[in-house]
Formats: C-alpha cells, structure tokens, sequence
C-alpha cells in the first residue's frame, strides 16, 4: 500500500534505538537513564505500518518491560493505536532481537480500547515534520496486567531530532500521576536507526 508522505515519515522517525541519557545526567532526581526500542514489525501490513516498543534502565538492559505495539494508520488524520501482548513474556527482548521481532503475530496481542492517538502534523522546511498527539477518546485509557487494571496516559511529540514522550501511570482515584513521565516528558535522542527495517 502506498502511504503518504508524513506516515511514512513519522514511521521513520520512530523506528530505533533512543536514550535519554543527557536528560539524566541534568536532572537524575527526575529522570531514569532509559533505553527505548522501537521496531518495524511486518503485520497489518495491507493499511498501517507496526511497531514495536519497549524499554529499560540503561543497567538493566536484560529486563526491558512495556513492550507494546504501536499500528500506525492514514484515516482522516494519523491515528496510533495501541495493543498489548495476552503474554508478555512472548515479547520481553524483541527491541533487541530480530528473531523475536519476526515472531510477533496479530493472535498475540490485543487492541487497547480508548487507547488511540491522533497524530497533529506539521509540515516544516526541507520536507521535515513535526509530529504531536492527543488521545481519541474522552474515555481513560486501561490496561489489565495480570488481573488488575491499570490507567495509563499516553503521548508524544517526534521531530527529526528529538522523541519526548508523555507516558504515564494514573491514580483513577485521585486522577494523579503514578509512574512515567511526572515531571514532564522524557526526551530521548535516536542512537541508532532502525528505519531500514520499514520495508516501504
């Protein structure tokens, strides 16, 4: 399928390996040393590109967590929609492993109602964009670990240079944040490219 311009450049600034190292090492009261991998992932692949995403503290590098899927698809707008994995041991490590990657299959995972992004786009010089998100729905995004529920928050802003992410726990009592992002977002710097891995 032929995919327009800023999909296909968002995919592109969101496939690889980020840290937040600089950030840090400016604030470590605030911010975790992480690692994120977001890797092209050949299913959906008749009208969305797919990633998938996880990460770790840079000391732990052998126990990434979150892994996810993000399905990026062309409606009116760029939407992102989430999965989770029914097991998530089944993806632990594939932002690091080819093998793993390959083995990801739409009956492993589930879509997250009320999870959906819409992308803003903004056209910017020499063909580069800047991308921002706000959530589709009204209703709170929730996701059931291990029998309970989880409310989460989710967001981020891409450029070519730059991926700052919003991600983060809520407290659906008190609608205060938990985890993630409390203190504004993670700003995470690509150090290494996986756009080749896109196959467009």
């Amino acid at each position: 399928m032929n995919f327009s311009p800023p999909l296909t450049t968002l995919a592109t600034y969101l496939a690889g390996e980020f840290d937040n190292r600089q950030q840090a090492l400016e604030h470590p009261a605030w911010y975790v040393n992480l690692r994120l991998w977001i890797r092209p992932v050949p299913i959906f692949t008749d009208d969305s590109i797919t990633l998938f995403a996880e990460q770790a503290n840079v000391i732990k590098l052998d126990q990434p967590y979150r892994p996810r899927i993000l399905r990026l698809r062309q409606r009116a707008t760029i939407e992102v929609e989430f999965y989770m994995f029914k097991d998530l041991a089944t993806a632990q490590g594939a932002g690091q492993n080819q093998d793993l990657i390959q083995q990801i299959t739409p009956e492993k995972i589930e879509f997250l109602p009320n999870c959906t992004l819409k992308v803003s786009t903004h056209q910017l010089a020499n063909h580069k964009y800047y991308f921002e998100t706000t959530p589709m729905s009204e209703e709170p995004c929730q996701v059931n670990y291990q029998g309970t529920t989880f409310q989460v928050f989710l967001g981020f802003k891409a450029t070519v240079d730059e991926l700052q992410t919003y991600d983060k726990g809520i407290d659906s009592a008190t609608g205060q944040g938990t985890w993630g992002a409390l203190m504004g977002a993670y700003r995470f710097n690509k150090r290494q490219d996986f756009s080749n891995e896109l196959n467009l």
